[in-house]
């Protein structure tokens, strides 16, 4: 990874936002995005005892996508007509899959509600990871597929190839250097995984001007 290119990105962000995401210039957009708002319906919604109602687990997974504004519409509208289709023992493989991704085998969870989407055509990085980063905003990551390649090719990041479906392989790697990029900037950019990768997109949107 270059450094060098990091520490400049962080560099051209404080020039342009000097406050960090209390910026002015950066409050609007923060206040939109709302993470804590989200993070505290994904927490209820997804306790341990509200996984007996597989009804109630497939309705609160479509709310949290429709709730982030980082789902493009389309998403979100193809979605709504996925799960209102859905048959009882189709919501009870989502139920189990998302039980696993957020309680259980994580790994399985993640791959279990790719096979599940891809049913649909619906395997996206954003809608297999909004449900954990929004559960556990400071250690798990949303994925948005263009500012991830963004920030692998700018950045340098050697050994890692993004591809359009999901893959816990991937995820796990890419968690790990972004945990590493972490460690590397000012903790303010770093409140929320989301922020944080909305701050390398910003940054390199700059530097790349």
């Amino acid at each position: 990874m270059n450094i060098e290119k990091l520490k400049d990105v962080e560099s051209e962000f404080f020039d342009a936002y000097p406050k960090g995401f209390e910026d002015e210039k950066l409050i609007r957009m923060v206040k939109k995005f709302n993470p804590e708002k989200l993070e505290a319906y994904s927490k209820e919604a997804f306790k341990k005892e509200n996984f007996s109602d597989p009804h109630f687990i497939t309705e609160s997974y479509f709310k949290t996508i429709q709730k982030s504004v980082m789902v493009s519409l389309f998403d979100k509208v193809k979605l709504r007509d996925v799960i209102k289709a859905l048959t009882s023992y189709e919501k009870d493989m989502l139920s189990i899959e998302l039980y696993e991704l957020l309680y259980g085998n994580k790994k399985n969870g993640f791959e279990g509600l790719v096979e599940f989407l891809a049913e649909f055509g619906m395997a996206k990085w954003t809608l297999v990871t909004l449900v954990p980063y929004s559960f556990n905003r400071q250690t798990e990551y949303f994925i948005k597929p263009t500012t991830t390649k963004n920030i692998i090719k700018y950045l340098e990041v050697p050994n890692l190839i993004y591809k359009p479906r999901p893959t816990y392989a991937f995820y796990k790697q890419y968690t790990k250097v972004l945990d590493n990029i972490k460690s590397k900037v000012s903790k303010p950019l770093s409140f929320d995984n989301a922020a944080f990768t909305g701050f390398l997109k910003m940054g390199i949107e700059i530097c790349s001007e």
